[in-house]
């Protein structure tokens, strides 16, 4: 893809050099993106490897130690195993960097390093600026790699620092061309610099209250410490101080549109980080989540010249995702309509939080740009400062906007939905657990079950349990114990697997049974069919009607693909995974959704295909016994010896007992031909027979 660095820099912004030393750009403020000098975009596809090269580019021209990087981008890992997975990122980053990579990046055994003056930086364009000299600060335009959270610990510590600092540099610089100001018109405008950096800075909000005041906007002044008001209860819980209190109540009683003079401007400092998490956690406590799930609204998009017959799509878009959103049973939706006065105003989300209680905005843009239509979007967690929490981009052509306009809304609700719960799962793991409602327990419990750590594994299936102690007629909690079955049952961690087998189709039953319209207990209930009870064409039927009511459910088109590669029809499996794929290309669960992947290439003999996926699903979670099996085969086909017995190593930690015989008599593999295949490839890895 060929991106024009004007298109996504601002135009006041600082622009690259062109110099023959310089090979590569960078854009880590926002979502990342790299170029070459020719405007090709040459981003890494995985975000390890994104992650390796933003970590290289923010300590340049410091050189890091391998060890270092192994241990920020794996801290879960053991020392060798990180080390050589930080060795296959780096062959991928000078891969996918071709020729520039060459140029910018110092490899050694013990060290790396991006090579001072090889690439430009927006972040050392901040770093840069000065109060005298300020036009990096107009780079500074959202959160630093806002997609790259979740990466590791260590790196997310280390994200955390990062950003910190960033913030800092650009406060501060911000903070010193407010205090020069003594024009109110000069004052709004660094006010208003300063809050887009600090929405919740008190002394920019002072500012702006006194400049409206001197213009003699008596009625703006007051609407600015409203916004004041909203932002400290928001993200710090607090209230204004006194001298903003003081200064309002002046303003208040003037009564006049008299000009008054705008005094200088003193800035407080700011609350220390530890001082603002003990606030956000009283806000969070005091904040419970209700049975069913978070409050969502959607934003009709602005338009940015667009035509006249592309006028509709802002509006179109924004109510055609709603209602895609509305078939997710755990949301609550806000009629886009209701949300249209805001649009036509302000945008404030603050504003529209306290109107709607909303937990989570989509906003967004549609732009016309040479030869089709760009529509940006991004989710705000609102109770976490409006933090962007998810972000995308679409280029599509513009030939038909109902086509387009229903393809954007299904990958944007297939993505969009796992993120929210898991941001959900982590919010509620935060809070105590007393009087947790089940709703409450179902997060907890999902949010242990993808970690496949059998104690907190175990814990899980106890918190499932209380959920339908504490409310029976819950069909979300009996499809989630269902699910936590199939995992028990995949990782040979039941003490009794017949019982297991039994409680995990009761488990199912119950869950459609209590809500015949829940898309995803329904295709849970066909996984439990065609995995653990091998009846694939009831478990077909099911699936079948859960994307009938949801057919954006990734989950459905995922587990309708797999039992389709069961019964042998794999073209059909393949089509059905490929759309799972396009719907929710980064998906937080892929380690599991992505193992179908690896049993349809071994199934069609792409030995080499099944490794390629089984090593990325084992870089997600190695400790899925389910995705080892398939890419044990498949090294074993290809007769790589010595990484199949380090995959086989893994295995046996997990099940210890796993031989080809009771792969023969578990596997639900229809055709003899497969099952053979499959077997063969296991013992050519070394399973025993």
């Amino acid at each position: 893809m060929i991106v024009s660095a004007p298109q996504r820099l601002p135009a006041h912004a600082p622009q690259p050099a062109a110099s023959e030393a310089v090979a590569l750009r960078l854009r880590l403020i926002g979502q990342m993106e790299v170029w070459t000098l020719n405007s090709d975009g040459v981003l890494p596809t995985g975000r390890k490897t994104r992650a390796l090269l933003a970590v290289l580019a923010l300590s340049s021209p410091k050189q890091m130690l391998r060890g270092k990087l192994a241990e920020l981008l794996w801290s879960r890992r053991p020392e060798e195993q990180a080390r050589a997975s930080l060795r296959q990122e780096i062959h991928r980053l000078l891969d996918t960097l071709g020729d520039a990579g060459q140029a910018v990046l110092t490899v050694t055994r013990d060290h790396l390093a991006l090579r001072p003056g090889t690439a430009w930086v927006d972040v050392d364009e901040v770093m840069r600026a000065t109060a005298a000299r300020p036009a990096g600060l107009s780079l500074l335009d959202g959160e630093l790699l806002e997609d790259l959270d979740g990466v590791d610990p260590a790196f997310d510590a280390w994200l955390a620092s990062e950003r910190e600092r960033l913030r800092d540099k650009g406060r501060s610089i911000a903070e010193h061309i407010l205090r020069e100001q003594t024009e109110p018109e000069a004052m709004l405008l660094a006010a208003h610099q300063l809050l887009s950096i600090d929405r919740a800075h008190e002394g920019a909000w002072r500012a702006t209250i006194r400049a409206h005041a001197a213009r003699g906007e008596r009625g703006q002044a007051i609407q600015a410490f409203d916004r004041c008001r909203n932002a400290l209860a928001d993200m710090l819980d607090a209230q204004p101080s006194e001298e903003t209190a003081r200064l309002i109540a002046e303003v208040r009683a003037s009564g006049t549109q008299r000009p008054v003079a705008a005094p200088p401007v003193v800035l407080p400092s700011r609350p220390s980080p530890r001082q603002e998490a003990r606030s956000e956690s009283r806000a969070e406590a005091a904040a419970p989540v209700p049975r069913g799930g978070a409050r969502v609204g959607v934003m009709p998009l602005q338009l940015v010249g667009t035509t006249e017959e592309e006028a509709h799509l802002g509006v179109g878009l924004a109510e055609e995702i709603t209602a895609a959103l509305a078939r997710f049973r755990w949301m609550f939706l806000v009629s886009s309509g209701s949300l249209a006065r805001f649009a036509m105003q302000t945008r404030d989300e603050t504003a529209i939080r306290r109107a709607f209680d909303i937990h989570f905005l989509l906003d967004g843009t549609v732009q016309r740009v040479p030869g089709r239509l760009r529509i940006a979007m991004r989710l705000l967690d609102l109770r976490a400062g409006n933090q962007v929490v998810w972000s995308r981009r679409f280029d599509r052509q513009a030939e038909d906007l109902l086509v387009l306009q229903d393809e954007i809304a299904a990958e944007v609700v297939a993505q969009i939905d796992p993120e929210i719960l898991l941001i959900e799962s982590q919010r509620v793991a935060s809070r105590p657990v007393a009087d947790a409602s089940a709703y409450d327990l179902l997060l907890r419990a999902l949010a242990l079950i993808d970690r496949l750590e059998r104690p907190l594994f175990m814990q899980a299936g106890e918190l499932l349990r209380q959920a339908i102690a504490l409310e029976p007629d819950y069909a979300a909690a009996h499809a989630g114990y269902a699910y936590w079955h199939i995992f028990l049952a995949g990782q040979d961690w039941s003490d009794d697997s017949s019982l297991s087998i039994a409680e995990a189709g009761r488990l199912a039953e119950r869950a459609i049974m209590l809500d015949p319209q829940d898309a995803k207990a329904l295709t849970i209930a066909g996984h439990v069919r065609a995995y653990i009870h091998r009846r694939l064409r009831e478990a077909i039927s099911l699936h079948e009607r859960a994307l009938t009511l949801n057919p954006n459910l990734a989950m459905a088109w995922n587990l309708s693909g797999v039992a389709f590669a069961y019964m042998g029809e794999l073209d059909e499996a393949d089509r059905r995974l490929q759309r799972y794929k396009k719907l929710s290309p980064i998906d937080p669960h892929a380690f599991f959704f992505d193992t179908a992947l690896i049993i349809v290439r071994l199934l069609k003999q792409d030995y080499t295909g099944a490794v390629a996926v089984g090593r990325g699903v084992s870089e997600m979670n190695p400790a899925f016994s389910g995705a080892c099996k398939p890419y044990l085969a498949a090294l074993g086909h290809l007769n790589l010896i010595e990484e199949a017995q380090s995959v086989h190593e893994r295995l046996e930690t997990i099940e210890p007992d796993f031989t080809v015989s009771k792969f023969l008599s578990n596997c639900p593999f229809e055709m003899p031909e497969h099952r053979t295949r499959y077997a063969a490839g296991l013992r050519l890895a070394g399973v025993p027979e």
